[in-house]
């Protein structure tokens, strides 16, 4: 392996944990690493591994923000535990309902023209 290659597999390490840091904001993530975007996307595109790393970075932020809604419950914070329970708590009848009629008595619309059109 060449100083190239061995280049370019720190520079994506770095990148994978830049993403981790950014929780998958390519543009601050690519600044400390130091690579460019279109790096990223070219890296992306060529190597499947790189790519897949890539692709579960979401998960990282989505983790994140249920842990600081965890933690937001922890401290009492009532509109966490309603946004909670209207959520994760369905199963269990924590759901607000509205009830749509369907039915059309009428015509929805009535179209009006000037005379003679």
């Amino acid at each position: 392996m060449d100083n190239s290659q061995n280049r370019t597999i720190i520079h994506k390490k770095a990148m994978l944990e830049a993403l981790k840091l950014t929780l998958g904001v390519v543009t601050p993530a690519c600044e400390q690493a130091g690579i460019s975007r279109r790096t990223h996307y070219d890296w992306i595109e060529a190597d499947p591994d790189y790519a897949k790393a890539v692709e579960d970075m979401p998960d990282i932020a989505l983790d994140f923000a249920e842990s600081r809604l965890h933690q937001n419950i922890s401290n009492g914070s009532d509109a966490c535990v309603i946004f909670y329970l209207k959520t994760k708590g369905k199963n269990r009848g924590y759901i607000e309902r509205t009830e749509f009629d369907h039915k059309v008595t009428g015509p929805a619309f009535e179209l009006i023209t000037p005379d003679g059109l």
